[in-house]
């Protein structure tokens, strides 16, 4: 039932929550409860982070405000109140009203929660029409005033593009808009920059900052990330085993927290102050370079529009027009750096500068437009597939996702045997080497028939490093390795990958947009932006005393774990923001478009 909402209550009040999921064999003894008990409240204008490692319950609650887990066969008890809504015992109708108008949800990944066959702004205005029943023209109206609102250049143009046709950065935004078209009194962000690089991660959490203090709207911020709770909250609640154990004002929680667990979550965040704790021990033979690429492109057909675009750069871009020239995007363009033996080069960079490109041309498994590649000496640009089979076990990847790349019909035991089987071994002895696989990396060989579905991500992640060692290769590309990880399993994986480097004398190269990471573990970093390397060293002298502008801006991005420093980085990056006149630095900055 719906009450109206009294001037001191607060907007949202949870009170002994509890939601337990059945278990996969339908037992009602066997369900997995979640959410245990959970109670918190939040009034309007104010902001708390809901944090914890994955499977803390965190996005459960978080659902659960807005009644999502009804119809889902969950056990939902305990109350949940929203602008004097119970939630909980709410009709189908009423919450239909709550939804959108009173409270609205931002989630994790906005590629999956819009329709790709519709256009951005229709999106928006069908919220805002359902919900108020505006005419549609006004309803589109309001859409292009909400793009624009939140930071999206020529708002009204670019509400006719479609969700592929956006950057994830402004992707978000599109979500943020949508969620804000009817004005809601409650906003609910899921894991909302968890994907995305630093630069927008903080472009996004000022927006959210800034939106927070225009309307006075409430915000439930949740994330596994402390560093974002720094910034972006008043109060922080603290989430274990679907338990609230510590909850508190940001600053004092972060500053002196009262809970073992808190601050092994706090020990667990990588820190940009911090030096690798072990330098690798380089090999002096062969002057110490394993992998050398000398003017490596790649180059694509550049996207709808480039055309214009690359008219707009100047008089020889429109000559190419003029001439039949067709535009194309270079993700890579002209990169020339070396990995050494033994020791982790750092590949940092925004959303597409073409970190990934450059790391599936290092292991041949993309061919450069021109270049060179030298393995060990041999140029591997132009070798076909004949000659790559040799030095193909040498060059392993290990990638963002690992349930893209791990076969669900397979098992991981088998998963891990098949490069042995593919390498000439016998099905017996690569089965046994991918048991001694499994525990090296940290996993039980007794779970050799499991299925990667039965595994958590930082369990996936370690079966995939599994797999790119069964070869024993010589250099490992990690792309992204922990993007997709709370704090304390990438710190698991991360200390992991350094154990195998020094017992296997691997070579890394470790490719990330955190940058805080990438000093953990390298001993050189070199800085990609639009498709070049504009910067790149030993990872303390990068770091502590950066020369190009854009990795300073880079730095300057990093979340800190003090929440003064981070109010003072807001304000700054405001600041830099207004001279520059550029709302929105993820507006287009891909790579970059010429004429072929």
């Amino acid at each position: 039932m719906t009450d109206e909402l009294l001037p001191d209550e607060a907007l949202v009040a949870v009170r002994d929550l509890r939601v337990a999921f059945p278990s996969a064999t339908g037992s009602a003894t066997g369900a997995v409860t979640a959410v245990d008990g959970l109670s918190f409240s939040l009034r309007a204008g104010r902001s708390l982070g809901l944090v914890g490692e994955s499977g803390s319950g965190k996005s459960t609650a978080a659902f659960a405000l807005l009644g999502m887990h009804r119809g889902t066969g969950a056990e939902v008890s305990g109350s949940v109140r929203v602008a004097g809504t119970e939630v909980n015992t709410a009709t189908d109708g009423e919450l239909r009203r709550l939804r959108g108008n009173r409270i609205a949800m931002v989630f994790q990944d906005p590629l999956s929660a819009l329709d790709p066959f519709w256009s951005v702004g229709d999106q928006i205005a069908e919220v805002h029409r359902v919900h108020t029943g505006a005419s549609r023209r006004a309803a589109r109206a309001r859409a292009v005033r909400m793009l624009d609102r939140v930071g999206i250049p020529d708002a009204a143009r670019r509400a006719g593009a479609h969700p592929h046709e956006f950057s994830g950065g402004m992707r978000q935004r599109a979500l943020i808009a949508m969620a804000l078209a009817c004005e809601p009194e409650v906003l609910v962000a899921d894991e909302p920059t968890t994907a995305l690089d630093v630069t927008v991660q903080a472009q996004i959490l000022d927006l959210l900052h800034d939106l927070r203090q225009e309307t006075g709207m409430a915000l439930l911020l949740v994330t596994h990330d402390l560093g974002v709770v720094a910034g972006a909250t008043d109060e922080v609640l603290v989430m274990q085993g679907g338990r609230a154990v510590e909850r508190g004002g940001v600053e004092s929680v972060l500053r002196a927290p009262g809970q073992p667990y808190t601050r092994e979550l706090i020990a667990a965040v990588p820190r940009l102050e911090s030096p690798r704790r072990e330098p690798a021990d380089v090999a002096a033979e062969d002057g110490g370079v394993l992998l050398r690429v000398e003017e490596l492109h790649r180059h694509y057909p550049a996207p709808r529009g480039a055309a214009d675009s690359a008219d707009s750069a100047g008089p020889a871009a429109g000559l190419g027009r003029l001439l039949g020239r067709r535009p194309v995007h270079r993700a890579v363009d002209g990169v020339t750096l070396e990995v050494r033996r033994g020791e982790t080069l750092g590949i940092v960079g925004e959303s597409g500068s073409g970190k990934t490109t450059l790391g599936r041309m290092m292991v041949r498994l993309l061919e450069p437009t021109s270049g060179r590649i030298l393995f060990e000496g041999r140029d591997l640009a132009r070798a076909g597939e004949r000659a790559l089979r040799p030095v193909r076990r040498d060059l392993q990847m290990v990638f963002q996702d690992p349930v893209s790349s791990l076969n669900p019909r397979r098992s991981i035991g088998d998963s891990i045997a098949e490069p042995l089987l593919a390498a000439g071994s016998g099905g017996a002895e690569a089965r046994a080497e991918a048991r001694e696989l499994l525990e090296r990396v940290g996993l039980p060989a007794a779970w050799y028939d499991r299925y990667p579905h039965e595994f958590s991500g930082g369990q996936r992640q370690r079966v995939g490093i599994a797999r790119a060692l069964a070869v024993r290769p010589k250099l490992i590309v990690c792309d992204e390795p922990v993007s997709a990880l709370d704090v304390s399993t990438q710190a698991q994986v991360v200390r992991l990958l350094g154990e195998l480097q020094r017992d296997l004398g691997l070579t890394l190269v470790f490719i990330a947009h955190d940058l805080a990471v990438v000093r953990q573990v390298s001993d050189r970093v070199a800085v990609m932006r639009q498709g070049q390397v504009v910067e790149q060293g030993d990872a303390d002298t990068v770091y502590d005393s950066p020369q190009h502008p854009y990795t300073r801006r880079l730095l300057a991005a990093v979340p800190v774990l003090d929440p003064a420093e981070s109010t003072a980085r807001r304000q700054a990056r405001r600041a830099l923001r207004s001279l520059d006149g550029d709302a929105d630095g993820d507006a287009d900055r891909a790579g970059s478009v010429a004429m072929a």
